[in-house]
């Protein structure tokens, strides 16, 4: 169930025609990573929250010093219903990333276990999968900076988060006990 839901949103319609041809993949992307919704090309859809609205106005600055034309209308979406559906596309988006990281942090668990298995409880096995953890953990960051309404599966991910650091200190703690010959199983 999608949380409350904002009535102001920004509309956001940009134009890179006759701009830079990098242009419009850096703000596809920019405005994507914001999380907008799409309403046809080159119009999309943000909640119009402060930091929102700063990324965005540095975005057009930078769109129209490059050539293109953006523009950002304030508007209030009056029908609850309507910002329901907004809101409700914008968190399946959402959850549907979070869903992926779900899909491959099993690996991740596997891939520890594998090496315990091995033998290979050592130091350049914890870096390895510490690089591994961090990456996940940068990935759901930024899918939570654009899950703007509470997405159901955020809470399962960053509990799996958590799961995996502990995992990943166990693991550690054995590489240690490995290398200083101390048992840590019993």
């Amino acid at each position: 169930m999608v949380r409350d839901v904002d009535v102001r949103w920004l509309l956001v319609s940009v134009t890179t025609a006759g701009a830079l041809p990098s242009l419009r993949m850096q703000v596809w992307r920019k405005l994507k990573g914001l999380g907008a919704l799409y309403l046809q090309q080159s119009v999309c859809l943000l909640p119009d929250r402060p930091a929102v609205a700063a990324v965005v106005a540095e975005l057009g600055e930078r769109v129209r010093g490059d050539g293109g034309r953006m523009r950002v209308v304030h508007i209030e979406v009056a029908d609850a219903d309507e910002r329901r559906r907004l809101a409700g596309e914008m968190t399946a988006a959402v959850d549907g990333e979070y869903a992926e990281v779900l899909e491959r942090l099993p690996s991740f668990f596997d891939e520890l276990e594998l090496e315990r298995e091995r033998g290979r409880a050592i130091f350049a096995e914890v870096e390895e999968s510490e690089a591994d953890l961090e990456r996940f953990r940068s990935w759901v960051a930024k899918i939570a900076g654009r899950d703007y309404f509470g997405a159901p599966l955020g809470e399962r991910v960053r509990a799996e988060l958590d799961r995996a650091a502990e995992a990943l200190a166990a693991f550690a703690a054995a590489a240690l006990a490995g290398e200083d010959g101390t048992d840590t199983s019993g």
